[in-house]
């Protein structure tokens, strides 16, 4: 097409304009709204644990700060789909041991050291013995099966679920024609869908302290943001979702949408409820990703909530500890929860950042480059 009669084309103008941003998505290295958008899942979570305003939960909305776990599972899947994705299209291959190696790295360190550290205090101080029995269910990343859990060990489980899915999902990658990518991602959603609404009837299966099922999230976010990436990273796809999401009010429509699910849908989530809360988290995300200045922007690049979403891995392992220790120690039921929580969340980013600096830190030396974009959001 020469360049007078895509002038003189409108539709043709806007296709150039989308290849162009698609070919500056494929080539950006680093994800600007989404230390941002950690920060919101990291403030869920923690109003989930600890409501600093009580009397907010008469609505509805503001009883959904765990499914910022969700969001979580949206952006992970997005993230390292769009890392294996890159690295393919880039090199030709994908290292799995590069790849394996970087989140062993990444997770496990602080993971473990977490669980040793709080499974020592309940079973050898507290003299708990009954819990030994559940300890080597988390080393092995299955404590989102877990029928009883040590104390704040609870929120463990979604680091199972991530786990579970870096072990298939990249083979799945490497092993399937990519053109049927797409197709898989949706019919496992579906499934996972139609199992946690009980369409399927009980399909659980108790072996001692395990009960192994679907619960009514679990895989399906995690997938949505797998499926997002391989729709961005293909040419036609992209140019379809840019059209929509791409336009500068999106993330906040998003949003708000958001919000109008929290507040309007039934307490039990599980089935269609669920699955419109996690696409509507998975156009959230495409809508930031696509602009790197968004309405929403000012706050998401604020260095402050950078900083906190940079570290919200390690907030998220902790807070519960520093939730625990701001009962401990200080008046919780006399002062007003607003300062109590305030109190908590400074203490859990804290003992976050000195995990970052120092133990996180000692490990990320050793963790092997990514051969492709995108680098710095890969967490």
């Amino acid at each position: 097409m020469s360049l007078s009669s895509d002038i003189s084309d409108p539709a043709g103008v806007a296709r150039s304009s989308h290849e162009a941003a698609h070919a500056a998505y494929r080539a950006r290295s680093r994800f600007g709204n989404l230390d941002g958008l950690r920060f919101i899942c990291i403030f869920m979570v923690m109003w989930h644990h600890f409501t600093p305003f009580p009397y907010l939960e008469q609505w509805m909305g503001f009883r959904r700060g765990f499914l910022g776990v969700d969001f979580f599972f949206v952006l992970s899947g997005f993230l390292i789909t769009t890392l294996l994705l890159r690295e393919a299209a880039q090199t030709g291959r994908v290292s799995m041991r590069d790849f394996y190696l970087r989140r062993i790295l990444r997770i496990v360190p602080v993971y473990f050291f977490v669980v040793t550290c709080v499974s020592a205090y309940f079973i050898l101080v507290k003299g708990q013995t009954e819990l030994l029995q559940l300890l080597p269910f988390y080393y092995l990343f299955l404590s989102n099966f877990l029928i009883d859990h040590i104390p704040l060990l609870t929120i463990t489980w979604s680091l199972s679920v991530e786990e579970q899915y870096y072990v298939l999902w990249p083979l799945l990658i490497v092993l399937l024609p990519p053109r049927l990518l797409v197709s898989v991602a949706v019919i496992l959603i579906a499934v996972n869908v139609a199992i946690s609404s009980g369409i399927f009837g009980p399909m659980a299966h108790y072996a001692g302290p395990l009960k192994i099922a679907i619960p009514a999230a679990t895989y399906a976010p995690i997938i949505l943001g797998s499926l997002a990436a391989i729709l961005l990273h293909r040419r036609k796809s992209f140019m379809a979702l840019n059209a929509v999401a791409g336009r500068p009010g999106a993330a906040v429509l998003g949003f708000v949408l958001l919000g109008a699910l929290f507040h309007l849908l039934p307490g039990d989530l599980r089935g269609l409820p669920n699955l419109a809360v996690h696409t509507t988290m998975t156009f959230c995300l495409i809508a930031l990703v696509l602009r790197e200045e968004s309405l929403l922007s000012p706050f998401l690049k604020q260095a402050l909530v950078v900083r906190v979403g940079a570290v919200s891995y390690g907030i998220y392992l902790y807070h519960l500890i520093a939730l625990d220790l701001v009962h401990r120690l200080l008046p919780t039921e006399v002062m007003p929860k607003w300062v109590a929580f305030i109190l908590f969340a400074i203490l859990a980013y804290l003992i976050a950042e000195l995990s970052f600096r120092t133990l996180e830190a000692y490990f990320q030396r050793f963790r092997p480059k990514p051969k492709a974009a995108p680098q710095q959001n890969a967490d």
